[in-house]
């Protein structure tokens, strides 16, 4: 019997076979522009895109880690059960009012209430500002940043912690572990940590060899630290040096530009309740940080309450203590409902003035892309601010194939000038709702990140970062459609190869 044209026959059937069950498989709960590029590569290269997909392609998490995200949300519903949607004092718009009860719905968290003391850009000015705040601890301090390493810049912030240790404060620190380990200094980053009496570990972890393996495309990417319940900084830095110590980037005379605002107030308490969620996914340890917010007092209470850190002088434009509505919004793989994703859309799609947009890495779903296109056409003013270069070489030319469509629709874009990352990311609504934190207008942001952003209306918050837009504005270059119309056909044949590759990353 000759066994070449069996196997030929087997190997023929089984192809087709992948790819029928693939057809009606792949579709299932994914949008379209990732099942049309699962789909491809599977029908093209069914030897690589089946286990490919069978090891990366769905978004969520299973077993253990999803029982744990249950458990997790349960406790989260109990812990603000009875508490209202919005605070007292309140005015949200209908349609804000709307979004504010579908995040809580998809998060568990309510509106709550917060002050801004102020936003951060200088990296290492924003490390000495967390070192402050540290110094003041008294019970504990939370850290959870995705990238993190102790280096000449840093080395204020992890002395701080160091200190706080030191006096018997618990410190606990989350670093995300692939985040992570690239940069220099790794190696001794967790024996630092150790020597420091810093409580560390380490998130979604690749260690198969200790039996705990996570997926290397599912990260968590949240920023925040929190302090004794009073505190927290909440955006887009992470705790390294702003060229992030690569040879490359100091070469480039490459620099992160990020935001990040510190807020008091019921707010933080959300903060710590992140924090819980993810250090018990972790460690396995169940933390008591408050068995409920301190009530949801009025705004005039609000207003005499002080924090009990000092506060540093007022910033132009800004009264001293201004009261916000604030929610946090996390999102991630233990989310399948992606409220990130609906929070920007539901946004954008209810603004009648002006929509402001800053994301380092904008890569937009039929949904988002969808949104901001028809609010141009309804005559809102809508702004994009992205960097004119990126360092992820298949993002930058992905997010450049959605230029086109935005700029046809009427919406400006404006690139922030190179060598500088423009790494901040928020959201800015008809002068009434900010949106600020650590996700990105893309899908690994929508799904495969562990995400977190602070929603704000009624306060100083929005006005801040409006300041701020006109910043971005000012230094940025303005992309026209006549500019673009001039682009080189090869290099729009790249970018569209590199957006059908992103829907797959």
């Amino acid at each position: 019997m000759e066994w070449h044209p069996v196997l030929t026959t087997v190997w023929v059937v089984l192809e087709y076979v992948i790819k029928f069950v693939a057809l009606g498989t792949v579709p299932e709960n994914r949008r379209p522009s990732s099942s049309t590029a699962w789909l491809l590569l599977i029908f093209l290269l069914p030897v690589v895109g089946l286990p490919l997909y069978v090891f990366l392609g769905s978004p969520w998490v299973h077993g253990k880690r999803y029982q744990q995200q249950l458990e997790a949300n349960a406790a989260v519903n109990e812990f603000a059960s009875g508490m209202p949607d919005v605070p007292a004092g309140a005015r949200p718009s209908p349609q804000l009012s709307s979004v504010l009860r579908m995040n809580r719905k998809l998060t568990g968290l309510p509106c709550v209430t917060g002050e801004v003391i102020a936003l951060h850009t200088d990296s290492a000015q924003t490390y000495a500002a967390m070192a402050r705040v540290i110094d003041t601890a008294r019970h504990h301090v939370h850290v959870e940043f995705y990238i993190q390493s102790w280096d000449e810049v840093t080395d204020v912030f992890y002395a701080a912690l160091a200190r706080a240790a030191a006096r018997g404060v618990t410190v606990r620190l989350l670093v995300d572990h692939l985040g992570s380990r690239k940069y220099p200094g790794w190696k001794d980053f967790g024996r630092r940590l150790s020597e420091a009496g810093i409580q560390w570990r380490l998130m979604m972890p690749l260690l198969p060899h200790k039996r705990r393996f996570r997926r290397p495309d599912l990260r968590n990417h949240r920023k925040v630290l929190a302090v004794d319940g009073e505190r927290a900084f909440i955006g887009s830095h992470n705790i390294i040096d702003p060229t992030y110590r690569l040879r490359s980037n100091l070469r480039a005379g490459r620099t992160w530009a990020d935001l990040s605002v510190e807020v008091t107030g019921d707010i933080v308490v959300e903060a710590e309740t992140v924090f819980a969620m993810d250090w018990f996914f972790e460690s396995g340890e169940v933390l008591q940080v408050q068995d409920a917010l301190p009530g949801t007092p009025d705004v005039n209470e609000l207003l005499s309450r002080r924090p009990s850190v000092g506060t540093p002088a007022p910033q132009p434009g800004r009264p001293d203590a201004v009261v916000n509505a604030m929610q946090l919004v996390p999102s991630g793989p233990g989310y399948p409902t992606e409220p990130n994703r609906r929070m920007f859309v539901s946004l954008i799609e209810n603004a009648t003035r002006r929509v402001s947009i800053t994301s380092p890495y904008f890569i937009p779903d039929e949904a988002l892309l969808a949104a901001m296109t028809t609010a141009a056409y309804r005559g809102v003013d809508v702004e994009l601010f992205v960097g004119k270069e990126s360092d992820h070489l298949i993002v930058n030319h992905a997010q450049r194939s959605y230029y086109g469509a935005l700029l046809a629709a009427g919406v400006r874009i404006y690139r922030y000038p190179a060598p500088t990352v423009l790494h901040a990311k928020y959201l800015t609504v008809d002068g009434a709702v900010g949106v600020i934190g650590s996700a990105n207008m893309d899908f690994r942001s929508f799904a495969l990140n562990y995400e977190m952003m602070l929603l704000s209306f009624g306060g100083d918050l929005d006005a801040l970062l409006r300041d701020n837009d006109a910043y971005y504005r000012q230094v940025s270059t303005e992309l026209t459609a006549e500019e673009w119309a001039k682009e080189p056909w090869w290099r729009r044949y790249v970018d569209n190869v590199c957006r059908l590759v992103s829907a797959v990353l």
